[in-house]
C-alpha cells in the first residue's frame, strides 16, 4: 500500500511503499477514504508534539473510511461499516490497522470526508467548554484562532451552549468566517488594543486559546471574576507565562486541555462527548467547514496551508 511516512524529524515526508497491514485479534484494517490535517501533524514531524512516535512513522491523526478486515475473535464493527477515529498516528495511508474499540460508527448523513474533520477538532471544543469549563448560557466566550480547525468549532459549539462569543482572528475574511459561525462579535487579533476592546464589551467568562503569545496576557486582564481561561495549545509558538497574583485577586482559573490525553485514563468521556456531537450533527446543528480537501499526493500542500495559516476550518486529504 501507498503511505506517507516521517523518517527524519524536520525533513519533509516521503509517499513509500509498505507491505499491508494483518490484524491480529482485537484489531482491524480500515481502509482509509479521508484523513484530517491538525497542526499537531506539523509540530509532530518536527519532534515538537508531546506525543513522539518511533521513526519511522506514518501521520495522520485522525481519518474516516470502511471497516475491510477484522482480526480472530474480533467483535465488529462489522466489515463495510463507516467509521472515524483518532488514531495519533497512521491516518496518512491507504490502510490502517487499529484497535477495533477505537472504531466510531459514522452517522448515515454525515460524508467521510467530513467525519475525518470532525473527532478532534469538535471532540477538543466540547470537551473543554462543557466538560472542563462548565460554560453557561449567558456566559461570554472568548475564541482566540476563531477561523482554525478548533477556534471555528469553539465559535459554533459556544453558540449552541447559549454563550455571547467574541470571535478573535486575523484579518476580514477570518472574521466573517467566524460570523458565519455564530459570533456575535469580532475582533481583529492584530488590533493593538485588545485588552480594552474586551473589557469595553463587558469582559469576559471563559477564554478559549489555541494560540497562547500577549493576547492570553490581554484576556486575562479582561476577565470577570471566576473567570475560566482554557489552554488549548500554543500555535504562536510562544507560552503564556502566568501571573498568580491575577489568578489569586480576581478568582480566575487557567484550565489545561489535550484531547487526546483523556484516551489514556477517561476514553469513556471522549465516547460520550462525540455521542452529543453526533447527536447536534444529525440534527443539523453542526456543520464542518472545510476549507480545502486536497488529494492524496497533496499531502505536502496541505501542511503547507496549515503552516502559513492560509487555511480556515480543516484541511482533508482524500483517498481514491
Amino acid at each position: 500500500m501507498q503511505a506517507w511516512t516521517i523518517e527524519t524529524l524536520g525533513q519533509p515526508a516521503r509517499l513509500a511503499m509498505l507491505p499491508d497491514p494483518t490484524p491480529a485479534s482485537g484489531q482491524a484494517v480500515v481502509r482509509v477514504a479521508a484523513c484530517g490535517l491538525n497542526f499537531a501533524d506539523l509540530l509532530m514531524a518536527k519532534g515538537q508534539y508531546q506525543e513522539r512516535p518511533d521513526l519511522p512513522f506514518t501521520p495522520g491523526m485522525e481519518f474516516a473510511g470502511v471497516v475491510e478486515s477484522l482480526g480472530h475473535d474480533t467483535d465488529g464493527p462489522a466489515i463495510g461499516t463507516r467509521v472515524l477515529t483518532f488514531a495519533g498516528a497512521g491516518g496518512l495511508a491507504e490502510r490502517a490497522c487499529m484497535p477495533a474499540d477505537s472504531l466510531l460508527p459514522i452517522p448515515d448523513s454525515m460524508s467521510l470526508t467530513e467525519a475525518a474533520a470532525f473527532p478532534i477538532a469538535y471532540g477538543t471544543s466540547h470537551l473543554a467548554l462543557d466538560h472542563k469549563a462548565r460554560l453557561q448560557p449567558g456566559e461570554t466566550l472568548l475564541v482566540f484562532g476563531a477561523a482554525g480547525g478548533v477556534g471555528l468549532t469553539a465559535v459554533e459549539i459556544g453558540k449552541r451552549m447559549g454563550a455571547r462569543v467574541i470571535a478573535c482572528a486575523r484579518g476580514a475574511d477570518k472574521l466573517q468566517i467566524a460570523a458565519a459561525a455564530g459570533a456575535d462579535h469580532l475582533i481583529d487579533s492584530d488590533a493593538p488594543d485588545l485588552k480594552d476592546q474586551l473589557k469595553a464589551l463587558g469582559g469576559v467568562d471563559v477564554v478559549y486559546d489555541p494560540v497562547g503569545g500577549p493576547a492570553f496576557d490581554a484576556a486575562l486582564r479582561a476577565c470577570r471574576p471566576e473567570g475560566r481561561l482554557l489552554t488549548i495549545g500554543f500555535a504562536s509558538g510562544t507560552v503564556p507565562q502566568i501571573p498568580a497574583n491575577l489568578l489569586l485577586v480576581k478568582n480566575l482559573t487557567v484550565i489545561g486541555l489535550y484531547w487526546g490525553g483523556y484516551l489514556k485514563f477517561r476514553p469513556q468521556v471522549l465516547r460520550d462527548s462525540l455521542a452529543t456531537l453526533f447527536g447536534w450533527y444529525e440534527s443539523g446543528g453542526l456543520r464542518p467547514h472545510i476549507s480545502h480537501v486536497l488529494p492524496f499526493q497533496d499531502f505536502p500542500k496541505g501542511l503547507d496551508l496549515l503552516q502559513s495559516r492560509a487555511s480556515t476550518g480543516k484541511v482533508v486529504i482524500t483517498l481514491p
